[in-house]
């Protein structure tokens, strides 16, 4: 009966009218649909590349010592081309070329992964880990600060403070009335996720700059650029639906794996067993399967794009489920950090508590994603006898 109700409220159970209706008007996707979605994709990463250099998200070319090009760190390039006004927006270009270059290598990588029999499959095998390395790195200074604004959010609401402090994420200073404002270990505790993710983004922005100069990278570079004008196509007349159809099996197989009855209930007790022992199991006992559902959804989401010849999927409820369980990510991974920032040594009794304060709330609102992604996956609850 509860295979029956799944299949029944599946978001993706058959194609979409818009699906459908794209599909019978362009014709069966073969594989030459694939490498013109693949070409679109590599061109994307290669104008992404350019313009995360000219924002001065990179070192010289052949460069590995981690260390940006002095002219560019302080806003002014070479040749003094550039005006305050430039100066001020290559940062956001930097950060905006870096997601682009994300988002084109994790297509081509989860296209390599779900259309793997239509290409040539020594080089899929030997391009799918370069790409997933390149996407990795690159995220990952993103996503420390992230939890850092994240995790210093939550301890303002949880005090009581009706806003942030006035200073920037990374920082580590409040004026008087600021700190004013928090109890004494919620203060500390901010201080010390503070530091200890700042400096993990610090590294994680050194070993970024260090991945984008090595030869490592430009051999990637190269291989994305000769994909931009030749795809090693073995099959190029295959139907392409079947194999995005095995996508979308995977995927709901492992939703149906996963405990939707106790997510239905936006409180449950067991998720906040674990966490803050002394050596706790990494990643949390219950966040694996919802994180492969997640890897799993974006992989089924690629697949229609590549039917669609790179256009966006027209599923509201696909984009809402995927949303859930990017704030199942955020908020486990959160939680992960204030716990670890408990366990060091020698901290305060209050900044240990207000640590496990935060944690608990963390841990709640991975219930209150899985609680959205099952409200979202099962918009229309169906009753069965």
């Amino acid at each position: 009966m509860a295979q029956q109700h799944h299949d029944l409220t599946d978001p993706t159970a058959g194609p979409s009218p818009e699906l459908s209706a794209a599909l019978e008007q362009g014709g069966a996707p073969t594989g030459d649909a694939l490498a013109d979605y693949l070409r679109a994709q590599a061109t994307e990463f290669l104008r992404a590349l350019r313009l995360h250099r000219e924002a001065g998200g990179t070192t010289n070319a052949g460069r590995t010592n981690g260390t940006p090009n002095a002219a560019r760190t302080n806003g002014t390039p070479s040749g003094g081309r550039a005006n305050g006004a430039r100066a001020a927006e290559t940062p956001h270009a930097s950060v905006d070329a870096a997601r682009a270059l994300r988002r084109a290598a994790r297509r081509i990588s989860g296209s390599l992964h779900t259309f793997r029999p239509v290409l040539d499959a020594d080089w899929s095998e030997e391009m799918r880990p370069e790409l997933a390395w390149v996407s990795g790195t690159l995220a990952l200074e993103h996503a420390y600060e992230a939890r850092l604004e994240r995790l210093l959010t939550a301890l303002h609401r949880l005090s009581g403070a009706t806003a942030l402090p006035a200073q920037s994420v990374g920082t580590h200073h409040s004026t008087a009335t600021e700190r004013g404002q928090l109890t004494v270990g919620a203060a500390k505790a901010g201080a010390l996720l503070d530091r200890q993710l700042t400096l993990a983004r610090t590294r994680a922005h050194s070993t970024a700059l260090q991945a984008l100069g090595s030869a490592r990278f430009h051999a990637v570079a190269d291989k994305v650029a000769l994909l931009a004008s030749e795809v090693p196509l073995v099959s190029p007349a295959a139907d392409l639906r079947p194999l995005a159809g095995a996508a979308r099996e995977r995927l709901t197989d492992a939703v149906a794996a996963l405990p939707l009855v106790t997510a239905g209930s936006p409180y449950n007790a067991e998720a906040l067993v674990h966490g803050l022992s002394p050596d706790p199991p990494a990643p949390h006992p219950q966040d694996a399967p919802w994180h492969q559902v997640r890897l799993l959804l974006r992989l089924h989401r690629y697949a229609q794009e590549a039917l669609l010849g790179g256009e966006p999927v027209p599923n509201v409820r696909l984009l809402q489920a995927g949303q859930a369980l990017d704030r199942h990510r955020d908020a486990s991974e959160a939680a992960a950090a204030a716990a670890q920032a408990a366990r060091t040594p020698r901290i305060a009794p209050a900044t240990a508590y207000a640590l496990g304060v935060l944690h608990a709330d963390q841990r709640h609102e991975v219930e209150a994603a899985r609680y959205a992604f099952q409200r979202t996956w099962a918009k229309e609850a169906v009753g069965l006898p």
